[in-house]
Order: C-alpha cells, then sequence, then structure tokens
C-alpha cells in the first residue's frame, strides 16, 4: 500500500500547479485521499474519533493552503470530519443503549442496595445519552474534538475474564468506527460521482415545453441538465452568454450543438436585450454559501439583476460538495 505521506504530497503538488481541474474532480479526489488517510490511521483504544479527527484536520491544513482558491477542498474536508463523529457519536450511543438494558435487567434480582447502585449507573448513561445524541454545529465541524462520552462502569466479578472481554470489546469498536467511517467516505465519494445525474433528474420538473433559457459560462452541470431536459423531449431555446474574459460560454455553446440543442452565442452586452425574452436563467456555482449567496463567475452579477428587474426565474446548480 502506497505511503500516506507520499499521496498527500502529490495531490499537493496538483493542487498548488491546478493539474486538478474542476470542483467534482477535486472534491472526488480529496474525498478519496482522506479516506487513504483514515484507512492507514493507527488508532489508541482510547478516543479513536479524536485521533482520526487529528490525523483529517493535519491533512486538510494542508490540503486548504496548497490552493485556498478551490473551495470544494475546504467542503470536504468538513464533510469528512463531521462524517467521523456521527460515526463515534452513533457507537457510542448503541454502547450506551447496551449498557441501560443490561443494567435494568440485571437490577431485577439484587437487593436495595445494589438496586439503588445499578438505578445509579442507568441515571448516569440517560445522562451520557442525552450529551451524546445533542446535534453538532456546522460552524464548529473544525474546532477541538470534545472528550468522548463516558460509558458508565457496570459492576461484575468476572475478574481476569471481564478485562479481557473489555479489551476485545475495545479493539472491535476501534475496527468497527474505521469501518463505519470508511463506508462513509465511499457513500461521500459515490455522491460526488453521481451529483450531475442526481441534480439532471430534476430537469423536466423545471424546464418545459417551448421556454427560453438563459446561462453564462460553462458548467458541466448545466451542460447536463440541458441535455436531460432535451432527452425528455423537452423543446427549448437556449442563449449562452460569452463570458468575458475568458469566454467559457463558446465552450458550452460548442457542447449544447454538438448534443442538438437549439443554441445562440450572444455577448454579455446583450444580456439586457435578451432578458424580456427569457423564462428562466440556468447557471452553475463555484461555491454556495450558508447565508444562500453565491460564488459564481465573472459578469453573472449583471444577468442576476437584469432577471431581478424583469422577475425572471433565477436557478442555480451545484452538488452538495459545493455547499459552504
Amino acid at each position: 500500500m502506497p505511503d500516506v505521506q507520499a499521496l498527500v504530497n502529490d495531490f499537493l503538488i496538483k493542487l498548488k500547479k491546478r493539474k486538478i481541474e474542476g470542483s467534482q474532480a477535486t472534491a472526488r479526489q480529496a474525498a478519496e485521499l482522506l479516506r487513504s488517510v483514515i484507512s492507514q490511521q493507527r488508532v489508541p483504544y482510547t478516543n479513536q474519533a479524536g485521533a482520526l479527527i487529528d490525523a483529517v484536520r493535519a491533512v486538510g491544513e494542508q490540503l486548504i493552503a496548497a490552493n485556498p482558491v478551490e473551495l470544494a477542498v475546504g467542503n470536504i474536508v468538513r464533510r469528512v470530519l463531521h462524517i467521523i463523529r456521527e460515526e463515534d457519536l452513533s457507537l457510542t450511543t448503541a454502547a450506551i443503549s447496551g449498557l441501560n438494558l443490561s443494567a435494568t435487567s440485571d437490577g431485577d434480582d439484587d437487593d436495595d442496595g445494589d438496586g439503588e447502585r445499578d438505578e445509579h449507573t442507568v441515571l448516569s448513561a440517560a445522562a451520557a445519552a442525552r450529551n451524546a445524541l445533542r446535534p453538532p454545529s456546522l460552524q464548529t465541524l473544525l474546532e477541538d474534538m470534545p472528550e468522548s462520552v463516558a460509558i458508565p462502569h457496570t459492576y461484575s466479578s468476572g475478574g481476569d475474564s471481564e478485562g479481557k472481554s473489555k479489551s476485545a470489546d475495545k479493539s472491535s469498536r476501534t475496527r468497527r468506527l474505521k469501518h463505519d467511517v470508511i463506508e462513509a467516505v465511499n457513500e461521500l465519494i459515490q455522491d460526488i460521482n453521481t451529483c450531475h445525474e442526481q441534480i439532471a433528474e430534476q430537469a423536466v420538473e423545471h424546464i418545459h415545453q417551448n421556454e427560453v433559457i438563459l446561462t453564462l459560462g460553462s458548467s458541466k452541470t448545466v451542460l447536463e441538465f440541458l441535455y436531460a431536459a432535451k432527452e425528455k423531449k423537452r423543446s427549448f431555446r437556449v442563449f449562452v452568454a460569452e463570458g468575458a474574459p475568458r469566454y467559457q460560454g463558446h465552450l458550452l455553446a460548442k457542447e449544447l450543438v454538438t448534443r442538438g440543442l437549439h443554441t445562440t452565442l450572444i455577448t454579455d452586452s446583450a444580456v439586457f436585450a435578451m432578458i424580456s425574452r427569457v423564462n428562466m436563467v440556468i447557471v452553475g456555482a463555484h461555491a454556495v454559501m450558508a447565508n444562500g449567496g453565491v460564488i459564481v463567475p465573472v459578469g453573472l452579477n449583471m444577468v442576476a439583476l437584469a432577471a431581478q428587474k424583469h422577475a425572471v426565474p433565477f436557478v442555480v446548480l451545484a452538488g452538495s460538495h459545493k455547499v459552504i
């Protein structure tokens, strides 16, 4: 298996030299790298989630510093940190629930003193469960990891066998935590790979017959969205603003024409003249902010103002890996 640091260094070089193009490719490769980090990370018996979080945070800080402009990297780091906390919370809650059931069943055969002791155990477990079930805040995902919820101690006379059982349980829980986290990261990678298809499935709900669509720049999400509507037998026309100074609209217009869509390329200055004939504006985004704002290519602010002036619906397409 390749060395993790070598994989990290290779990815850092690609980010710095911008050899990875597009938010989707960047997010997918960042998630795959973090999956490798988690897979090869050695975790202690105590505070396993904390060890994984420290490892992911250390790598994430390097990735974000390598290319701060590519916001998808930071999004994926935060998502993976959230996954680790969720899986640790799930395992902890399950362990506490099992101890509650065990303490309750044992209490039926004990005397008054043991009953009070078991009742105290159950109450402590219930309090720990309430603390563990508090929903995590998205604003504190990069903050220090709180101490793991303490699992109440149950009284037993098992001696050495009890110690061996606890050691086996800890080892099993460690393996299960890493396994569950890796499975969740695999699901995240799958979501990233299929984000265009998932968004395109909703095309027929937004685009109707004989509509006029306006877009700007070049976005694969927009391309797949419009093509999916055509595949569902929707007949519409697309105006593409060229998007100076990079003129990415030329690339999108060429792709749309290649796929058989009725497309017209216009200059950016013609947007205000054309907006009154448009039924909907559909654009992609580099990132979606928590307050509802979006980071988009140059020129889309003008298009948004024109759409607002003429009360034209403005639709932004973006995968979940672009949500900050």
